[in-house]
């Protein structure tokens, strides 16, 4: 008896499944076919116009100084 019942739910679940399934494919039958077939309008690649300017580095009338790495040590 308790094989008919197991047996009985079981089927009852599977069938309640199916049903979900198949009429979900029938609910949203025309919105998955639109999906599927959907061409996304083609969008032009932005163009960035961009203007570089940095200045010039001016030349130094004084001569440049640099300390020695040897002045470490000797403190």
């Amino acid at each position: 008896m308790f094989t008919l019942v197991a047996a009985t739910v079981f089927f009852a679940a599977f069938l309640l499944a199916a049903g979900t399934i198949l009429g979900m494919f029938a609910l949203y039958r025309d919105k998955m076919i639109a999906a599927l077939l959907f061409e996304p309008i083609p969008q032009e690649a932005p163009i960035y116009r961009l203007r570089i300017s940095r200045r010039r580095a001016e030349p130094r009338t004084t001569a440049v100084v640099r300390p020695m790495a040897g002045g470490i040590l000797a403190a």
